[in-house]
């Protein structure tokens, strides 16, 4: 079920890098979608789009805590089980939440906490071309647009959060927000075309860290701005903690840094005007098990005897917010 036409997706990349570069980012589009449809769930969940009642909503709320598509009194009764059943089978859903007509989807990931802490310190959206790297259900992309931003796009090659974009799609209707089905690496170098990055939650997982900043870095317009997130440790300059195996029962995670250290990192890819936005421990509350995420959670990661650590014995997940520009 591809849902963007090349012609509508050429428009939209209008004013994404030089013109040369459009023809290349179609291709690499389409072939991600070619990749995608060989995927042993892709039918599954196409089906599931596809059973998705037609409505076009009264109203969209892309400027709260939950991102609202719809009223409940939109939907028959009989509507309504099929939309929950086609959401349903999008499990599990990962960052939110959302609201589709009354359903409440409670996400594992209370992300808009994590937008509640960075939304005032930021560079104001509005008129920006804004890139969300690892955007999962593109949960955050709508916020940006709701912000202000004059176009988005999302990335992330998983599938599932690919569908999970697409259902809220399906209905808000918005081609100014763009979910690209591509990792960072797959885009070309060199854009230079976006006002603001978003990195968050990605840094811990690559295997060189400052080669990531410096491609962030790449994909930044003169006098753009960086808004990164990720893992840290307390300690000085000096401090970081390198998993020897798995860190919260997570396996690639390669580089957690003091927060001095990540500033360092930053200042060496050339970033000026760094700024410490927030440094907060993640909770059972912001990040748990729901109805609509059945998997294991931060409760199974943490030692049950003391939460302060990992299983592992690592200190338990702290986050920081940093921003940055070139």
């Amino acid at each position: 079920m591809r849902t963007h036409h090349p012609q509508t997706l050429h428009d939209c990349l209008a004013g994404f890098g030089p013109d040369e570069r459009h023809a290349e980012l179609l291709h690499l589009i389409d072939t991600a979608w070619h990749k995608a449809e060989q995927h042993g769930d892709y039918a599954r969940w196409s089906e599931a789009l596809a059973r998705l009642p037609e409505r076009t909503p009264s109203s969209v709320d892309l400027a709260s805590d939950t991102v609202r598509i719809g009223q409940p009194d939109e939907l028959d009764a009989e509507s309504r089980n099929q939309m929950l059943q086609s959401l349903q089978e999008l499990h599990p859903w990962r960052k939110g939440p959302f609201d589709f007509f009354g359903i409440k989807i409670d996400t594992e990931w209370r992300s808009d906490w994590k937008w509640n802490r960075l939304k005032h310190a930021i560079t104001p959206l509005a008129g920006r071309y804004v890139l969300d790297v690892g955007c999962g259900s593109g949960y955050h992309c709508w916020r940006m647009l709701g912000a202000g931003a004059a176009k988005v796009v999302g990335i992330d090659p998983t599938l599932l959060f690919t569908m999970q974009f697409q259902a809220c799609q399906h209905y808000i209707a918005d081609e100014r927000v763009q979910f690209w089905p591509i990792g960072i690496d797959e885009l070309p170098r060199q854009m230079g075309c976006f006002d603001s990055i978003f990195s968050m939650g990605i840094l811990y997982h690559r295997r060189s860290p400052i080669d990531h900043l410096l491609q962030l870095k790449s994909l930044l317009c003169p006098g753009g701005e960086l808004v990164l997130e990720t893992l840290v440790v307390a300690g000085e300059a000096d401090r970081c903690l390198i998993p020897n195996g798995r860190y919260a029962k997570m396996r690639n995670v390669w580089f957690i840094p003091s927060v001095a250290m990540l500033e360092n990192w930053m200042g060496r890819a050339g970033f000026r005007h760094i700024k410490i936005i927030d440094v907060s421990v993640t909770t059972m509350d912001e990040q748990r098990r729901t109805d609509w995420m059945h998997f294991e959670s931060l409760a199974d990661y943490l030692d049950r005897g003391n939460p302060t650590l990992t299983v592992e014995g690592h200190p338990a997940p702290i986050r920081a917010i940093l921003t940055g520009s070139i």
